[in-house]
């Protein structure tokens, strides 16, 4: 009986679009949200200690540093007036918010880098 009601569950979560899904990213989208070369929040924000490294890239792509780990993790991001959306290439997802010129994430606060 358990197994039954068990493929039951999976099936109807089998049945489910996709395209429902909260974190999913519309890469169909050609929007103002989308970074540009003259973004403001493009390049580098770190931690106070160095420790965590975002570095925005032009092109929607991101690459995190933490520690002496390199490209910790990479995805792509797409701001929306001062809020950010991250996407890991992992299937990890994550926000964080601009605030005076300072990024909030994951309980971070990262500074840009000149």
């Amino acid at each position: 009986m358990k197994i039954r009601s068990l493929l039951a569950v999976l099936a109807a979560l089998a049945a489910i679009p996709s395209s429902i899904g909260l974190a999913q990213m519309d890469t169909n989208r050609n929007t103002a949200a989308s970074p540009a070369q003259s973004h403001p929040y493009v390049g580098m924000w770190i931690t106070a200690d160095g420790r965590v490294r975002h570095n925005l890239l032009p092109n929607g792509r991101y690459d995190e540093a933490r520690g002496n780990r390199e490209s910790a993790y990479q995805g792509r991001y797409e701001v929306r007036d001062s809020d950010i959306f991250y996407w890991d290439d992992t299937g990890f997802t994550a926000d964080g918010r601009f605030i005076d010129g300072v990024l909030y994430h994951g309980g971070m606060i990262l500074y840009r880098r000149d």
